[in-house]
C-alpha cells in the first residue's frame, strides 16, 4: 500500500467525508445520479490507485483531486457526445422560479463560467471551507498562485452578475 495507507483506511476515509466529495461532484455535473456515478468512480480509481499515494497525511487532499478529476473526467466525456442538448433544454419552458431562486440561479451560472480550476477554487474554499495551503495541494499549484486565481475568479463571478450575462469588459463572452 502508498506510504503505509491501508484499504481500511482508504476506506474509512472515504466513508467518513462521502458527503463532502458528492458535493464537490454535485457542483460540477448539478446532477444527483452523475454526482453519485463520479463518487463511486473515484472510490475505486483510489482504491486502485492507492499505491501512488506518497504521503498518508494528504490522503483527502488526493481523494479531492481524484474526484475534481473524475467529474471533469465525465464532463469532457459528454461535451463530446451531447453537444445538442443545451438546444433542447432552450426549448423546454420551464420557468426559472420553479427551479431554484432567481439568485442562486445567477449565483451558479456565474460559477459555471468559470474555468475548471478557478471552480474548484471556489468550491473549496467557500462550499467545503479549505484553507489556501489545502487548495493548493488539491490542484497542485503555489499557494500564492491559488489566492491569486481565487481572487482572480472572484472579481470574474463579480462582473458577470453585475453586468447579468458572461461578457467580460472587452466582451469576449466567457469568463
Amino acid at each position: 500500500m502508498g506510504a503505509g495507507v491501508s484499504k481500511a483506511r482508504f476506506a474509512q476515509e472515504f466513508q467518513s467525508k462521502k458527503e463532502k466529495y458528492y458535493r464537490i461532484a454535485y457542483s460540477y455535473v448539478k446532477n444527483e445520479h452523475d454526482a453519485l456515478d463520479i463518487v463511486g468512480e473515484a472510490a475505486y480509481r483510489g482504491l486502485k490507485n492507492l499505491h501512488t499515494l506518497k504521503s498518508p497525511e494528504y490522503l483527502d487532499t488526493w481523494i479531492t483531486r481524484i474526484v475534481f478529476n473524475t467529474a471533469v473526467d465525465l464532463i469532457r466525456k459528454r461535451s463530446r457526445v451531447v453537444l445538442c442538448e443545451d438546444a433542447l433544454l432552450e426549448v423546454v419552458a420551464v420557468p426559472e422560479k420553479e427551479l431554484v431562486p432567481e439568485d442562486s440561479m445567477d449565483l451558479f451560472q456565474a460559477l459555471d463560467a468559470l474555468s475548471e480550476k478557478d471552480r474548484l477554487c471556489v468550491t473549496l474554499r467557500y462550499f467545503e471551507e479549505y484553507t489556501f495551503l489545502e487548495i493548493a495541494e488539491v490542484l497542485q499549484e503555489p499557494e500564492s498562485t491559488v489566492k491569486s486565481r481565487l481572487y482572480r475568479a472572484l472579481r470574474k463571478m463579480r462582473l458577470f452578475l453585475e453586468k447579468g450575462d458572461a461578457g467580460d469588459e472587452r466582451g469576449q463572452g466567457t469568463l
